[in-house]
């Protein structure tokens, strides 16, 4: 009864705090209002908490589909090149929901502190980079006090950090608090996986071996393309593939009638290899994207 309460109330103050480009008065914390589904799009994760009070949406990462709703909570602690969708969002019944960026250096401070037996036993391998789980009243109680804030522009610089940091260890200590963890260890394959995939997103034109990836990563080659896999659902190979052909959809909006330079730029030898692979994630060649920009 008390849990329908408080959801009822962040329901409330988030409809009226969303704002058109999504931001608010306290960094990190989004609120978002989607009217209409649309097709699947893609985009990059983030490193984020994300909670729904209406509507419900799926994302796709390599072979893996998440699907969550009010309820529930996505955490992202890789920042993936996923594709994503509201389903059935309509302005009579909008999705409405809130993202809390996450902060590496906060868990490991919240790690540092915990006493011995407060955090539940790792898991023995790596833990997939995005996952969906049960949210709890402590969770929701924390979320729905941080938003209020937005109410009591005096109280924000004070108390933001204080609820922050309460979210943070109410997830660290939660269903899945494995990968939120792994967030704030230095040391850990996830933080090694994030450095390999951080480079691959800011190098996606350049050819790679994934013997230099392993390296970077401070890995065997066999092990760091284990761990690849699990943490991102994706190859080395694949997961640059998703995110070069995310930036040439961005290109293409821009420069519509250049199709050869753009498949150029984001690191294809082949204009013809470009636009079956881009025909193959998107459904229409790249020219029917150009167009239509």
């Amino acid at each position: 009864m008390r849990w329908n309460r408080v959801m009822e109330e962040l329901r409330a103050l988030l409809r009226r705090h969303v704002r058109p480009d999504e931001t608010t008065a306290i960094d990190g914390l989004h609120i978002a209002k989607i009217e209409r589904s649309g097709p699947p799009y893609p985009s990059m994760s983030g490193v984020v908490l994300a909670v729904l009070v209406e509507g419900a949406k799926r994302l796709a990462v390599g072979e893996r589909v998440y699907l969550y709703q009010p309820g529930e909570y996505l955490v992202a602690s890789v920042d993936l090149p996923v594709t994503g969708h509201f389903v059935d969002a309509t302005i009579d019944e909008p999705a409405l929901g809130m993202a809390l960026v996450l902060d590496p250096a906060l868990i490991a401070d919240l790690l540092l502190h915990a006493g011995p037996g407060d955090l539940p036993k790792p898991p023995a391998g790596p833990v997939p980079g995005i996952a969906v789980g049960k949210l709890t009243d402590e969770l929701l109680d924390s979320l729905t006090r941080i938003v209020r804030l937005l109410e009591r522009p005096r109280d924000q610089a004070v108390l933001a950090p204080m609820l922050k940091r309460e979210i943070h260890w109410n997830l660290i200590t939660g269903e899945q608090g494995a990968a939120v963890r792994q967030l704030g260890l230095a040391d850990s394959s996830m933080n090694h996986i994030t450095r390999a995939a951080r480079w691959i997103r800011d190098n996606y034109a350049e050819q790679f071996r994934v013997e230099d990836l392993a390296k970077l990563s401070g890995m065997s080659p066999s092990g760091f393309y284990r761990h690849f896999q699990t943490v991102t659902a994706l190859s080395p190979i694949q997961f640059q593939k998703q995110v070069r052909l995310q930036q040439a959809r961005l290109l293409l909006a821009a420069r519509p009638r250049d199709i050869a330079t753009v498949a150029h730029r984001v690191g294809y030898d082949s204009a013809s290899q470009f636009s079956r692979e881009y025909r193959r994630q998107y459904g229409v060649p790249p020219s029917q994207d150009a167009v239509l920009a």
